[in-house]
């Protein structure tokens, strides 16, 4: 008697990316693409519609955040097992994906026998985190502070002086946009609730003047 396959949705908003996963799932014998979406919301849809074993997510797509889908995705289908395939490394797209229930974490660029693994582990019920990103979550548990990166340190000094996201954004040739991000970071990282608790905590831990 066969087994039956994994049923795997591929969601990524790129049809070039969408098509390679497609091909490269299929040549497995145990895997099987049900589906593909575009956007956060088609993701939804299709998992209630289609009602996958896995789904095949990227963070960066239109429609509800990729953290938000993750929570919908939870709530309306609990059953369907989530590994983020995306190629975003960030700390907080990390933490927050898996809080929101994602069983798994792989970077895309990962050799097609470790997508193929963590698709089946994750089915089977397991986590899996590939080496890098287990090591920024460790280095996180180590020390939140640490944790923040040169150029989040460097927004962070600024901010010491009350400086408008605007200035910053002037100041280090970026988009006010990435400051943004990076102020978020900063004080999500450090537990604060705003950018002046976010300074008072850097202060206390010496990653301030």
């Amino acid at each position: 008697m066969t087994e039956a396959r994994i049923r795997v949705l591929v969601a990524d908003d790129h049809p070039v990316v969408r098509d390679g996963l497609i091909a490269v799932l299929g040549t497995q014998a145990d895997l099987e693409v049900v589906g593909e979406a575009a956007s956060g919301a088609e993701v939804v849809e299709k998992a209630l519609e289609l009602r996958p074993d896995v789904i095949l997510l990227d963070l960066e797509m239109p429609g509800p955040g990729g953290v938000e889908t993750v929570r919908r995705l939870q709530a309306g289908a609990p059953g369907v097992r989530i590994l983020v395939f995306t190629a975003f490394d960030r700390d907080e797209q990390i933490l927050d994906s898996l809080r929101a229930g994602a069983r798994g974490y792989l970077l895309k660029g990962a050799p097609r026998q470790e997508l193929f693994r963590a698709v089946r582990v994750v089915h089977a019920g397991g986590s899996l985190l590939e080496p890098v990103i287990a090591s920024k979550l460790l280095e996180r548990v180590r020390d939140p502070g640490n944790s923040l990166t040169a150029r989040e340190l460097e927004v962070l000094h600024i901010l010491v002086d009350g400086t408008s996201n605007r200035a910053i954004a002037r100041r280090l040739s970026i988009s006010e946009r990435t400051v943004k991000f990076h102020v978020s970071s900063i004080i999500s990282k450090l537990g604060a609730n705003n950018r002046t608790a976010a300074v008072a905590i850097a202060r206390t831990r010496g990653l301030i003047p």
